[in-house]
């Protein structure tokens, strides 16, 4: 923040500030501003060629500067990393150990505005700093960021005169809202313990007003809400009168910068803007300038069923104060980035806004030649990236819907302030209708161009982003669509010429194809995606012909890209297998690249979650199924093997057995023939004699009577 000119002979020592919650919206955007500061910097006067750099200054994260705050800071949420621009995050369960690191700081800064919690945490602090102030070394400061709710309920300065502001001399006469008592009894706090010894320990309160910028805050709901686009009108509490007091929140820390720098004597001081808007003009220029221009009234009872929208910043918005930091604003060096609020500073608030949030818009087009798949793969783009879906079609139909509602009013006594846009949309559209009827049903370009600049210059498309579905056609229609309004802006020595960078796209695909394989994939379409269409034979022959015509080597619309050097991108759709596209609106999110908007809304978190979980249970189902399959296939084929062998081992046996039989056969042949005969009559015998040793009378009888043996 601090330039060249700041330094002296005598360099400016750095000085270490603590911050909570650098991770936060308060502590982020105090401490990332701080840390671009060079100690006592605001003592200095404020060049005028400064100012305007302020806002980019302050966001620069570099190398630390000489002489300028170190920030060590704590975090919300500890499994963050390390913001770059922080020194040193303190992170210790135990309040002794945390101590002994905010008594190393020369100034520390609690913010109690976001999380409650903090209250207590702060009062800690600055109690346990107090009683270690004889101990310090050196001068120790303690800065406590409230809000303006302490003073919610404050009787008016003067009761007949309402509109008189509240100032810093008043604050012993605050009132606070029920809610915010507790950050009442923590102010009191730190304005009594900076009263025991001020050359050791000074403490100051600040009441902030409420914040916005740098993606902002309590007004984020509006902002949200109105970029999206998806609500008719942005809704408004109760009448909207209330008077909210404002401070853009690099203010607010400019205003920590000036305390940090200059102790000032007074110790309680209000942090708010110029402004005295009303919630409902805040509304209003929101809506009119990021979203459809219109506002709702709803019920207090009704707001508070609004979703995202805590208690707490509910009675914020419902507060009506009127307040005048006067010793900020004549006693303080302040870069103000917006000193007169909201309102009058609500451009440079929205770009700031988009900027901090990576809200940029994406601009797209695809061309190609009919029955491409132009139409299909655009859809799927838009869907991925939740952009707007520009169709010939639909843009002349949306076109003409509005001249006709336009034209309706012209003769009534309604809107009478618009009586002559009304009566130019009623000849514009008489003069469509003319021309019309006179080129066979078919409207010329000039008013389709027409009708294309204002529908990319709506704030839905400048907001989110469009993707262009095979317009414009040729490169004479590319030259007026994209034509820049003031002409003058060419630079001459720049090759490139002028065009319109608010509807220009950003991506231009190409998807190709043979004239074959196009005819191939008509007639193969089902009859009754063809029937009434111009995807029958004769009318995709002539379509064919018409963009062959216009697209030569030289006439080619992407010719005009090329010369700005927005070089198309080459898609061959036949070696597409996929039936829906997949893997070409997969190559082509590549060339998009990341989406630049809020992500995914908790409700589609929920069901890509749903998706997700019945994809894996699916899977999961699949796998056991399968593995049960083949555990029964090896089941199987084990029984089988098993049976098999045993078949093969009956087969053995029984072939053995055969064998054995056959080989049998010529033994007892014998056995029938010489044997037998002999020992059936010697049993004979021996049962007629009855031997006393019939074995060996047998034996004999045998020996004797063997035919063999003469």
């Amino acid at each position: 923040m601090a330039d060249e000119e700041s330094e002296t002979t005598a360099k400016p020592s750095s000085k270490r500030i603590f911050v909570n919650h650098v991770d936060c919206y308060h502590g982020k955007n105090i401490g990332k501003y701080l840390s671009n500061c060079v100690v006592g910097a605001s003592l200095e006067e404020i060049e005028e060629e400064e100012e305007d750099d302020v806002s980019v200054q302050s966001d620069v994260v570099g190398p630390p500067k000489i002489g300028t705050y170190h920030i060590i800071g704590s975090l919300k949420n500890r499994n963050k990393p390390k913001p770059a621009w922080v020194q040193e995050i303190v992170s210790f369960p135990e309040k002794e150990h945390m101590l002994e690191h905010l008594a190393e700081c020369d100034v520390v800064v609690y913010d109690i505005n976001e999380d409650p919690s903090q209250i207590d945490e702060a009062s800690w602090a600055v109690s346990a700093l107090h009683a270690e102030l004889d101990r310090f070394e050196s001068p120790k400061m303690f800065v406590l960021i409230s809000n303006i709710m302490t003073w919610a309920k404050s009787k008016p300065v003067d009761p007949d005169d309402p509109e008189i502001p509240f100032t810093e001399e008043d604050y012993r006469r605050r009132k606070a809202h029920s809610n915010f008592k507790a950050h009442t009894s923590a102010e009191k706090l730190v304005i009594k313990l900076g009263k025991t010894n001020k050359a050791k320990f000074v403490t100051y309160v600040v009441a902030s007003g409420l914040t916005y910028g740098g993606g902002e805050n309590i007004f984020h709901y509006l902002f949200k809400a109105a970029w999206h686009g998806e609500v008719e009108a942005l809704q408004c509490f109760g009448n909207g009168m209330n008077i909210l007091p404002t401070i853009h929140v690099k203010d607010l820390a400019g205003v920590i910068q000036n305390i940090a720098d200059a102790r000032p004597k007074t110790r309680y001081l209000l942090a708010v803007d110029d402004s005295q808007n009303s919630l409902e003009d805040i509304v209003k220029c929101i809506s009119t300038n990021l979203g459809t221009g219109k506002v709702k009234h709803i019920t207090k009872e009704d707001a508070l069923l609004s979703k995202g929208l805590s208690q707490q910043d509910f009675d914020m918005l419902l507060t009506n104060l009127r307040m005048d930091g006067v010793y900020t604003k004549e006693n303080m060096n302040i870069h103000w980035v917006s000193e007169r609020g909201v309102i009058e500073n609500i451009i440079q608030i929205i770009q700031e806004f988009k900027a901090t949030r990576g809200l940029l818009p994406m601009r797209g087009c695809v061309l190609g030649p009919p029955a491409v798949g132009k139409t299909c793969v655009t859809a799927a783009l838009c869907k991925q990236y939740k952009l707007h879906h520009i169709k010939i079609k639909d843009v002349i139909d949306e076109a003409i819907e509005i001249l006709e509602k336009s034209a309706a009013r012209a003769d009534s006594d309604e809107n009478e302030d618009d009586d002559g846009k009304a009566q130019e949309d009623q000849e514009l559209l008489e003069a469509i209708m003319e021309s019309k009827e006179s080129n066979n049903g078919r409207i010329e370009d000039q008013y389709i161009l027409r009708f294309y600049r204002d529908k990319l210059h709506s704030m839905p498309c400048q907001n989110q982003g469009f993707v262009l579905d095979g317009f414009p056609k040729t490169m004479e229609q590319a030259k007026e669509l994209f034509a820049a309004e003031d002409e003058e802006e060419q630079d001459d020595s720049s090759k490139v010429p002028v065009f319109d960078k608010l509807s220009m796209p950003e991506v231009v695909i190409s998807l190709e194809a043979q004239d074959d394989f196009l005819k191939k994939r008509v007639m193969n379409l089902p009859e009754g995606l063809v029937a009434g269409t111009h995807n029958n034979e004769e009318g995709l022959i002539r379509r064919l012909t018409e963009f062959r015509s216009v697209n030569e080597e030289d006439t080619t619309v992407l010719n005009y890209f090329d010369e700005l050097e927005i070089h198309p991108e080459h898609v061959d759709v036949t070696k597409e297998v996929d039936a829906n596209n997949a893997t070409i609106v997969e190559q082509m999110i590549k060339i998009m690249g990341e989406p630049r908007n809020y992500g995914p809304t908790p409700e589609e978190v929920d069901e890509m979650e749903r998706i997700e979980t019945e994809k894996r249970v699916k899977k999961e189902q699949e796998e056991k199924e399968e593995k049960e399959r083949q555990e029964a296939q090896e089941v199987a084929l084990r029984e089988q093997r098993e049976k098999e062998w045993a078949e093969r081992l009956d087969e053995v046996k029984r072939q053995e057995t055969e064998l054995l039989e056959n080989q049998s056969i010529p033994l007892r042949n014998y056995l029938m023939k010489h044997v037998m005969p002999s020992l059936t009559q010697g049993l004979i015998e021996c049962c007629k004699v009855r031997p006393d040793d019939a074995i060996d009378y047998l034996a004999e009888y045998l020996f004797r009577n063997n035919p063999q043996v003469d």
